[in-house]
């Protein structure tokens, strides 16, 4: 009488089943070892080699880029993708969505976060906040510069003071809250 085939299968996979691959030989992170000088199992990182998710530059703490017409609309093409979901395409925390549900995030209008320094927007797309979680692996850190000069016009385009509208612009105004 003859085996049934899936039986003989199976026997043949566990007997070449081995744990080799999953219990090789190994250090714990910072145990010592016999093998080096040092008695150190961890290894410097070779000169010049940079960890996958670190900027090669320090971070500033305000844009540091001039700001041009070019750099606004970069943002604002970036902030339209990554950031008005949720954040609205005017900043106003109700994106599309908020409107199927998810929890609103900050208005870029409230007090708080219009005194809050350029970097802070900066670091909040790098490494997340609150439900937000990190835009780092998908933003760049020049597109991230970006979107923080975009959301600084969002919110100058709400509350730029009327003194600083040209002559025309301030009649009209004048004449629209006289009506």
């Amino acid at each position: 009488m003859r085996p049934p085939t899936l039986l003989l299968s199976l026997l043949a996979l566990i007997a070449g089943c081995k744990q080799d691959m999953a219990d090789q030989p190994r250090y714990n992170p910072l145990a010592s070892s016999t093998q080096f000088a040092d008695g150190m199992s961890a290894r410097t990182p070779v000169e010049g080699t940079v960890t996958r998710d670190a900027d090669l530059t320090p971070t500033p703490n305000s844009i540091p880029y001039p700001i041009t017409m070019a750099l606004l609309q970069r943002g604002q093409q970036r902030f339209d993708i990554f950031c008005s979901p949720c954040h609205g395409r005017t900043g106003d925390g109700h994106g599309m969505v908020v409107k199927r549900g998810f929890p609103a995030p900050p208005s870029y209008h409230q007090d708080a976060l219009r005194n809050a320094p350029d970097r802070h927007f900066y670091d909040v797309i790098t490494n997340g906040y609150g439900a937000m979680y990190s835009y780092a692996a998908r933003v760049p850190p020049n597109d991230r510069w970006a979107i923080v000069a975009y959301i600084r016009t969002l919110q100058y385009s709400r509350y730029a003071p009327a003194s600083a509208l040209p002559d025309d612009l301030r009649a009209k105004l004048d004449a629209e809250a006289t009506r």
